[in-house]
């Protein structure tokens, strides 16, 4: 969607346009991608949410992310404090997503976790 205004994005996420595809590459680099980012094996896959194996196995060339882990991957390349940001919130801004899955349980009776498979499936 590179080019694209914001206007042409949410019209695209509203379900009002269609006739995008996603282009996932077939082959990604997971060492030179993690090599770039001076990680780790351990320290990638701990702040990447990967497991060490899956990492290991990637790089070793005995299993090949599949599409998901190689969008993940993609965007990981491309703009990696991004993704960091994202996913290491501030103890403050996990406390406020607590908060909102507490208030979610009780208003639908239902566990956090329960909430998370829902969402997971959607």
């Amino acid at each position: 969607m590179s080019g694209l205004s914001l206007e042409e994005v949410d019209a695209f996420l509203a379900g009002e346009r269609t006739g995008y595809k996603v282009s996932v590459p077939a082959d990604i680099d997971v060492k030179t991608i993690r090599k770039n980012l001076h990680m780790t094996q351990a320290k990638f896959s701990d702040a990447f949410g990967f497991s060490l194996d899956a990492v290991k196995h990637w790089e070793g060339g005995r299993r090949t992310p599949e599409a998901s882990a190689r969008a993940f991957l993609t965007v990981i390349a491309k703009n990696p404090k991004a993704v960091i940001a994202t996913l290491h919130a501030t103890k403050n801004g996990e406390k406020a997503l607590a908060g909102k899955s507490a208030s979610r349980e009780r208003k639908s009776g239902k566990s956090s976790s329960s909430v998370r498979l829902q969402h997971s499936r959607v």
